[in-house]
């Protein structure tokens, strides 16, 4: 009978010892290895005779994984919970290796805590394949708010960052300043010059009103067409002047040639400008179509020039005071 069961215990030491997973047991009272697989030296380098305690355990363990995953494994294990958790564990080369930890809490007759017993899994693999698929999800987030022609953002990221701006100069009661810009007369450089170059046109005017304003949280993009717009939080009037300024002699220093232009030979810029302190009461599509009025009265005007006022909600004053 000893022998049959000398032998059984011989064969699955060797089924346990001839697989990936590495096999490991806890004696709970004492916090020390009992047992743990020879796959351990080869995966992590460290021998198997040195993991004595879950101190070996634990202090193998990245330094931002550690704290979490042994509250959690302690905690589960106190409550007999049978649990898993994912963590960096450090080779003795210095490297960290992902490793899946499945455990099954074992209880006495009495229904207490005896011993932990489980599985570590090398999944750094897995790891990596789903840190690839984060990235590629990330990437395609940003694409989804990229003015695919540009680079700049989109119609999408505007609306999206409008609202919360919005919401928070009417929380904090700091001024907001828009400016909305076109290209004058675009549809005759794009009959003049033809399509693809009036593409490069447009990327080549995103790539300098990228450059006009620097902040983190200003915002340049794409409104639609050869219009782009800029959300400026925090800025008072005389501020978004200055920037809006700086928006049409950076699209100058561009020096794009527009022999269909009535206004230079150089491509221009009309650009209306507004700047609020939101009420509780007003809308952010209001101010955006006051401002588009500011740079229609622009373009009326005589164009390369901006129009600006400050703007409560749809009202605008009688008097708008240009720039030439």
């Amino acid at each position: 009978m000893n022998q049959a069961i000398e032998t059984d215990s011989a064969v699955y030491k060797a089924l346990l010892e001839s697989t990936k997973a590495i096999p490991w047991k806890i004696d709970w009272k004492t916090m020390t290895f009992a047992y743990i697989g020879p796959q351990i030296e080869s995966l992590l380098g460290w021998a198997q005779s040195s993991w004595v305690s879950a101190e070996d355990w634990a202090a193998r363990m990245h330094p931002e994984d550690r704290e979490q995953v042994v509250a959690f494994c302690v905690s589960q294990s106190q409550n007999g919970v049978d649990h898993e958790a994912d963590y960096r564990a450090l080779t003795a080369a210095g490297d960290y290796v992902w490793i899946r930890d499945v455990v099954h809490v074992v209880r006495d007759d009495k229904g207490e805590v005896d011993s932990l017993i489980g599985f570590m899994f090398d999944i750094s693999e897995r790891k990596q394949t789903e840190q690839q698929l984060l990235s590629l999800q990330q990437q395609l987030e940003e694409l989804s708010y990229k003015d695919g022609l540009t680079g700049v953002a989109n119609r999408r990221m505007f609306d999206s960052v409008l609202a919360s701006e919005w919401a928070n100069a009417q929380r904090t009661r700091q001024p907001l300043s828009l400016i909305l810009l076109d290209i004058d007369h675009f549809k005759q450089y794009n009959d003049h010059y033809g399509h693809i170059q009036g593409d490069d046109c447009l990327k080549s005017v995103g790539q300098a009103l990228s450059g006009a304003a620097s902040r983190p949280r200003d915002f340049v993009g794409r409104f639609g067409g050869e219009e782009f717009v800029l959300v400026l939080p925090e800025t008072d009037a005389a501020a978004a002047r200055h920037i809006a300024e700086r928006c049409r002699q950076l699209v100058r220093q561009r020096r794009i040639p527009h022999e269909k232009s009535t206004v230079a030979p150089l491509l221009t810029i009309s650009l209306g400008v507004g700047t609020t302190v939101p009420e509780a009461q007003d809308r952010a599509v209001d101010f955006l179509n006051a401002v588009d009025k500011l740079l229609y009265r622009a373009k009326q005007r005589g164009r390369d020039r901006l129009e600006m006022a400050p703007v409560q909600g749809q009202s605008l004053p009688e008097q708008v005071p240009g720039s030439g």
